[in-house]
Order: structure tokens, then sequence, then C-alpha cells
């Protein structure tokens, strides 16, 4: 099947991209430029300090969400966080490539490995039908994945990303992404992702099987304030072929001249391969193993356009998590209650404060498996 796959998706890049090449050539007056390697050539620089102070509300559970003994060595319940310190490079090299390294210095203050680089690949971009990147990136898998990494809404990225992160299928990843307009003037434009990658995760020198994972992204603008989009992949770990699918929606509606109420909610069901690789004896099968995940993301934002506050967002966003639905239910919900304070445009600088009120089915003592809610002040800075 993997070979099938494989040379299905070869055909699809050649016919993309003789097509596309076919529409380049056709625009380019010849008779202006005769030499390509410099033209707009530039290099940019940008980045993120995302630093925050947590508090536990929950007696006998840590910063990290873990139940603790009286008897316990460590009981961290409040402390100073850097979440984020990363420095991304942009440089293009012409009109048509382009690379792009981040990476996060904020990995160091814990065990680095495999960590604290995060995109590193380059991207050749023909015209808007036609972007190919090749590298380390995140594939488009959902909506966390097509919004900018430097910017953050609510407290962190929602559990069910990193859950499926962990399983490979999204998160930063290495491999190869296909990406463009399949109709921008039509009445409904259309927007394609594609693209094959390791699927074992970043950072590490090679594949550790000969699986790939495959992936594809379709997205429909309804209108310009609502877009809808589907997923759907299949990949291993190292043990079996599993797959994973998922819809989502993004709306924003402006509520007179400074009010804007904004809509994200996703929709994700797939092979918990991360749990399915630390069964031993009596393992079940691949199939059995699954997770689902579901979150809504309301924010309310007011505009009082001031020299200094430039927007006061309030938010709450609701998710469900349970990552064995068939085996061992224990359904994980989540209230993310926030404030941010928005001092400068495009959220390059914002103060946040909020709640994460984790709610679990069944509490497992001594383990992150266990209900708490945790304070969080934080302070995010783009530049």
């Amino acid at each position: 099947m993997y070979r099938k796959t494989t040379i299905l998706f070869i055909l699809v890049i050649t016919r993309m991209l003789a097509s596309a090449q076919q529409t380049d050539i056709g625009g380019i007056d010849r008779d202006t430029i005769s030499n390509y390697s410099k033209y707009k050539r530039s290099i940019g620089f940008a980045g993120l300090l995302q630093t925050r102070f947590l508090a536990s509300l929950t007696d006998k559970v840590d910063i990290n969400g873990k139940n603790f003994s009286e008897t316990a060595e460590s009981k961290n319940r409040n402390a100073f966080m850097l979440k984020r310190a990363r420095l991304q490079i942009k440089g293009n090299v012409n009109d048509h490539f382009a690379a792009n390294i981040m990476v996060n210095f904020a990995e160091f203050n814990s065990n680095p490995s495999n960590k604290v680089l995060e995109n590193a690949y380059v991207k050749y971009s023909l015209n808007k039908h036609f972007n190919i990147q090749a590298g380390q990136f995140r594939p488009f898998f959902g909506i966390e994945d097509a919004l900018p990494v430097d910017v953050i809404r609510t407290f962190d990225y929602s559990n069910q990303y990193y859950a499926f992160g962990a399983s490979g299928w999204q998160s930063f990843q290495i491999g190869l992404s296909l990406l463009g307009d399949i109709t921008s003037n039509a009445k409904v434009p259309l927007r394609y992702y594609l693209g094959v990658y390791n699927g074992n995760n970043r950072n590490e020198p090679s594949d550790n099987d000969e699986a790939k994972n495959f992936y594809g992204r379709v997205e429909a603008e309804l209108t310009k304030k609502l877009i809808i989009g589907v997923n759907a992949a299949v990949g291993s770990l190292g043990k079996g072929q599993g797959d994973a699918w998922g819809a989502d929606v993004v709306t924003t509606h402006k509520v007179g001249s400074r009010w804007q109420f904004s809509l994200s909610a996703e929709y994700k069901n797939g092979t918990n391969l991360a749990l399915f690789n630390t069964y031993t004896n009596n393992a079940p099968s691949l199939s059995a193993v699954r997770m689902q995940g579901f979150y809504v993301f309301p924010i309310l934002r007011y505009n009082p356009n001031l020299p200094r506050l430039r927007g006061i967002e309030l938010s709450s966003r609701y998710e469900y998590l349970d990552v064995n639905y068939k085996l061992d239910p224990n359904l994980r919900q989540n209230i993310v209650p926030n404030i941010s304070l928005v001092f400068a445009d495009d959220f390059y600088a914002a103060i946040q404060t909020g709640v994460n009120i984790n709610l679990y089915n069944r509490n497992l003592p001594l383990t992150a498996t266990y209900t708490s809610s945790l304070y969080y002040l934080q302070l995010q800075v783009r530049f």
C-alpha cells in the first residue's frame, strides 16, 4: 500500500509542477530580467518571548498537574517559568526560493535533546497555486498548525494538539509538503495541503521504519467570514499503520465599530501510536488504540484603539480529550477562561491571565491524570 501511495504522490507532484511551470513561464518578461539569482533577495529576523507565573489552586497538585503525597520531596505549587524564547530567521534567495529556521532557546531549561530546533526548511514558491517546502516543519493538520507559531491567544495550544503531535500526526516533523490555492477567484476559494514525512517527530537523524506518513488537507472559504477544513492522514510510529482524520471551522464577525467575535472549533480522531508503543505483553490490536478530541474557542474582542492599549480579549476555550476511548476511557475536559490585554497590534505585546481548569472522569492518584486548577499570568512579546 505504501508503494502505491508513494507512486501516486509523485505523479501528483509531477502533474502540478508541469502545470505551474507553464503558467509561470508565460508570465515572465524575459526582456526585463536576465538573471534572477538575487531578485528580491532579503533576510529577516523575528522572535517570541513568552514568560509566565503559575500557581496551582488545587491542594496536593503541583504546577504540572501531578498529584503528590504528603511525604513527597517535591511540592512545587508555584513558579516563574520561561515557556518560549523563539528566534526565527527567514532568508529569501530570490522570488522563488526561501529558507526558514526557528529555534526555541527555552528548551535549554530542561533536557534539550530533540527539542531546540523547530523549523528548518527550504521553500520553493512558483505561484499561488504551487508551493513546496522540504525539511522540518509543522504539517498542516488543523487550525493550530495553520496559525502562526508566535501568536498564542490563550494559555497554550490545546491538549489535543500535543496528544496528536506525540503520535506524529502534527507538530514539527521532517518531510516534504505541497500547498497552494486550488481556486482563488472562484465563488468558493479552495486551498490544498499535501505532504509526506517520517512521522517519528522532530530532530531525528532518520526515520525509525521504512513507512512514511501521508497527509492531506482541504480548506474552503465559504464566505470571507467562514472557513472550514478537513484533514486525513495515514502513517506509523514504528509499529503498524494507523490513521487520523479531523474537521474544523473558523468564523469571524464584527459587532459594531469596536467589537469583534471569532470562533474556532476542531474535532480529531486518530490512532494513538505513542500509547500503542508502550504495550509489551498482550498488546491489543492497533485499531483499538484510538484517541479523539474536540474543542471550541470563542473570543470576544474590544478595540479601544488607544495609543497604548489596542485591544481587550475575553475568551473561554472548552476542550474534551480521551486518549484511549475504546479500551480504557477516561474523559479529560478543560475550561480555560482568559483575559488578554493587547498593547501592540497583531499581538506584538500582550499580558494574559486566567485559570486552566482540568477535569478527569477518573483520577489516578500520584499521577498527572488528576483533576486540578492552575492560575497563570503570562507576558508575551513578538519582535
